[in-house]
C-alpha cells in the first residue's frame, strides 16, 4: 500500500466511500513499482467536478512521483468511480513501463552466469 497518499476535491465534496475507493485501487498500485521505489512513491490525487449547463463532467488526475521519474494521468467522465476506475488502468500500464525500464536485473544476470559456467 502506497503510504503517502494526498485526495484532494475541487469542487467537489469528498465522501467516504469514493476515498475509500481511491485508497483501495490507487493505494494497491505499489506491487507494479520496482522495490527500490516504493518508499518514496508519493501519490496527489486530484477530483474536479464540473457542471456545463445539463452535463456532469468529473475528472480524476492521479500525479505519481516517483525516484527518476513523475507519471501524471488524467481521465474524464460522466461518473467519479468511472474515472478512478480508468486512471487505475492507465496506472498501471505505466508503471509496468517504468518497472521495466528501472527494474535491477538481478535474475537475468544470474540465468546468464549459470549459463556459461556451465559452458553453453
Amino acid at each position: 500500500m502506497i503510504s503517502k497518499m494526498e485526495i484532494n476535491g475541487i469542487h467537489t465534496t469528498l465522501t467516504e466511500p469514493l476515498k475509500a475507493y481511491i485508497t483501495k485501487k490507487i493505494g494497491n498500485m505499489d506491487r507494479y513499482l520496482p522495490r527500490h521505489a516504493r518508499e518514496s512513491a508519493h501519490v496527489e490525487v486530484k477530483l474536479k467536478e464540473d457542471k456545463i449547463k445539463t452535463k456532469k463532467q468529473c475528472t480524476c488526475e492521479v500525479i505519481l512521483h516517483l525516484p527518476h521519474d513523475t507519471i501524471m494521468i488524467k481521465e474524464t467522465t460522466i461518473n467519479m468511480f468511472a474515472a478512478v476506475d480508468i486512471v487505475e488502468t492507465k496506472l498501471k500500464n505505466q508503471l509496468k513501463k517504468y518497472k521495466e525500464k528501472h527494474a535491477v536485473k538481478r535474475l537475468h544476470h544470474r540465468l546468464l552466469n549459470k549459463l556459461r559456467s556451465r559452458g553453453l
